[in-house]
């Protein structure tokens, strides 16, 4: 599964719930999905493939 950043509004159904179910991604949002809906995303032009957030490390977090 891939991670990608919505450059734009995408609803995404997968064709193996029969249209049942809806995912709603906002633009700017990045997420880890499914191929199904990458490839979809990405071919609509409402995604850009992009590579994991980086987590903090243990140096970057507050500490108290």
């Amino acid at each position: 599964m891939p991670w990608v950043r919505f450059t734009a509004d995408f609803d995404f159904s997968p064709a193996a719930k029969h249209g049942h179910v809806t995912t709603a991604f906002k633009a700017g949002q990045v997420h880890f999905v499914t191929r199904e809906c990458a490839t979809l995303s990405v071919a609509a032009g409402k995604a850009k493939r992009a590579s994991s957030p980086r987590k903090a490390s243990d140096d970057d977090r507050p500490r108290g």
